[in-house]
């Protein structure tokens, strides 16, 4: 009995505490004009809304990946795009501007309020992953992996430091199970 209430004290005073953080939403997966599209956002916790008003910049990276689903074998990976996303505020200045490099394309734009730079920012819309007559006809999934990075550390100290976490957060989540693809 002892035993039982000394190992339940303690896993709940190591239990981390229940807290809201940021989440995706969606995704949405469209299927028009042949084109295997998707859009997403991202809605930010308090705590990094409040580090933005405050003036730290944020570097958030949205990678959209398109996933061949298999019964037997891991999932196959198909393709995929990365787009990193910066939001910058002077809280003094009350000046907001955020920019998005997708690989190709650098888009830099300034906004009049913190609401606007963050409905532009944090939303993904549209993205064109593939033409569907490159696929296989079979079942596809997109998966959705949003992270901010807090620093970005030289390589050489990160492997010194590898105890110092180089990302504030990293999400994931996978979009319905739908069909695509031309039969070959």
């Amino acid at each position: 009995m002892k035993r039982t209430f000394l190992f339940l004290t303690l896993f709940f005073l190591l239990l981390p505490p229940a807290a809201f953080g940021a989440d995706i939403i969606g995704p949405e997966v469209r299927l028009a004009n042949s084109e295997i599209s998707v859009s997403t956002g991202l809605s930010l916790d308090e705590k990094n809304l409040h580090d933005l008003k405050n003036g730290i910049s944020k570097e958030i990276t949205f990678y959209l990946d398109l996933f061949r689903v298999w019964d037997i074998w891991p999932n196959e990976f198909i393709t995929g795009k990365k787009i990193v996303k910066t939001l910058r505020c002077d809280p003094i200045k009350k000046e907001y501007t955020a920019t998005s490099l997708d690989g190709t394309t650098l888009i830099e734009k300034r906004f009049r309020s913190f609401d606007s730079m963050l409905n532009w920012a944090l939303n993904v819309r549209d993205i064109t992953l593939i033409r569907e007559r490159e696929l296989e006809r079979s079942d596809y999934f997109v998966k959705v992996t949003v992270e901010s990075r807090l620093r970005k550390l030289p390589p050489v100290i990160g492997y010194l430091l590898f105890f110092v976490p180089e990302k504030e957060f990293k999400i994931v989540k996978d979009s319905p199970m739908f069909s695509a693809g031309t039969e070959k």
